[in-house]
C-alpha cells in the first residue's frame, strides 16, 4: 500500500510505501498513524482518521 506523506526535509508531498500502522495515546486520546519509508531510507509519519486506519491493509 502506498500513501501520500509530507516530507519535511524536501518540503513537498511524496508517495511512499506504508510499512506499518501505529497507535499513539496522547492525553487519554488515541491517535492513528501510518509509518512510511522513502526510497532513500527515511521514515515518515502521517496521522489518519480511525476509518482510514481500520480500512488499511498493511
Amino acid at each position: 500500500m502506498t500513501a501520500t506523506f509530507y516530507d519535511v526535509k524536501l518540503r513537498k508531498k511524496v508517495d511512499a510505501e506504508v510499512t506499518e500502522r501505529k497507535e499513539y495515546n496522547v492525553n487519554g486520546q488515541t491517535r492513528y498513524a501510518f509509518r512510511g519509508k522513502t526510497s532513500d531510507g527515511r521514515f515518515l509519519t502521517k496521522f489518519v482518521s480511525k476509518a482510514d486506519y481500520d480500512s488499511a491493509k498493511v
